[in-house]
């Protein structure tokens, strides 16, 4: 992996992570949580969205819609754990 593509997936979870906690609002862990929310959330998206034979876009614009859906749903799931701790 070149430095580009890792700054690049980088600010698309920073982004991401950012959106999720701002959608769904109360559960967010903070920047550096959100951002590895969001990097996280990119994988769980992409996955999420090839299992169902889903394309939600090219380029840039698509991975930041992948990787935000995949934050909110890494967020949910955090705050159920969190709750039942």
């Amino acid at each position: 992996m070149s430095v580009e593509t890792l700054a690049l997936w980088l600010i698309v979870g920073a982004i991401a992570g950012w959106l999720a906690s701002t959608i769904v609002k109360g559960y967010g862990l903070g920047l550096v949580g959100n951002i590895v929310v969001g990097i996280i959330g990119a994988f769980i998206g992409g996955w999420i969205f090839a299992q169902m034979g889903i394309a939600v876009g090219a380029g840039i614009v698509g991975a930041i819609i992948g990787a935000t859906v995949g934050a909110i749903v890494l967020l949910l799931l955090l705050n159920v754990v969190r709750r039942s701790a």
